[in-house]
């Protein structure tokens, strides 16, 4: 069973309705009925009570994405979010270095002590705490030099910076942020490549999947660096979902009659009646 993205979308968001000035499409987008005058909503292509949320030109009408544009969307609110919570995530890490550089003697004494008071239940499940890799890693972090420290808190910060700018933009679907995630992404694609020969995870595994499956997914999608097109095949796929551009080519009709031409009578075409759901009659009984 599909899912249609588009009345999800306006069940929770609500219809999104425009009256363009052009006599013809304006009468294929409107009509009165027993309630009162309705309007297709320019997502789902329903009709809805009241009056347009707003008018003018067609081409000044807003871009509502709709169809596979409305998917692609959602897709890269996902990719937004884990952008933001990653770059949340390093700036804290990065805040932890720039503290830890600050009282290296102090953790250093904290971290043996508390070593030492945690030995006897290590040996208890038969762990080594003095070799273990872990331990060894934090006590080599130990001889650091305070400068090191604070440059490697610098470039975590610019790093989570970069992330946070991408997750706004690729909320907002700005081209220039998808052009920042592909080259961004795919920079650090083989670093993640090398830590999986080092030590392999589950986590660094997922890891490089996700930001594989998102640079090929943005690249091939949105047409960057030219690919089927580029941003002009790009754009035209996306109007050509638009409602309003559907509605005013079947308005176009090749040897059709032309409301505004010359020789016609200036009366706008005939409104095609609403399709009205009717019940089933009960079994058994005749329907009048």
């Amino acid at each position: 069973m599909s899912i249609d993205w588009n009345r999800r979308t306006c069940a929770r968001k609500g219809h999104i309705t425009y009256a363009p000035d052009e006599p013809g499409l304006r009468e294929r987008l409107h009509a009165e009925t027993a309630v009162g005058t309705v309007w297709r909503c320019l997502r789902c292509g329903d009709f809805a009570v009241g009056e347009p949320h707003g008018s003018g030109p067609a081409d000044h009408a807003p871009l509502v994405p709709r169809g596979k544009a409305l998917r692609d969307l959602l897709i890269l609110r996902f990719l937004a979010v884990e952008r933001l919570l990653r770059g949340l995530l390093i700036l804290v890490a990065a805040w932890a270095v720039w503290k830890f550089s600050n009282s290296q003697d102090a953790v250093r004494r904290l971290f043996e002590s508390d070593l030492t008071a945690l030995k006897p239940f290590a040996s208890h499940f038969h762990y080594d705490l003095d070799h273990s890799p872990v331990v060894e890693t934090i006590r080599k972090s130990f001889d650091y030099k305070k400068s090191t420290l604070h440059t490697v808190a610098g470039l975590m910060v610019g790093y989570a910076l970069i992330e946070i700018v991408e997750g706004f933009g690729l909320w907002w679907a700005k081209r220039w942020a998808e052009y920042l995630t592909v080259v961004a992404t795919a920079a650090f694609l083989p670093l993640e490549v090398y830590e999986l020969t080092d030590k392999v995870s589950y986590f660094k595994i997922g890891t490089l999947v996700l930001n594989a499956l998102a640079v090929l997914y943005i690249l091939l999608t949105k047409r960057l660096f030219g690919l089927r097109g580029g941003a002009a095949a790009f754009e035209a796929e996306r109007r050509s979902a638009s409602l309003l551009e559907v509605e005013q080519a079947a308005g176009e009709v090749p040897g059709g009659p032309d409301p505004d031409g010359p020789g016609s009578p200036a009366e706008p075409p005939a409104k095609q009646p609403l399709p009205v759901r009717r019940r089933s009659a009960p079994a058994g009984t005749e329907p009048r």
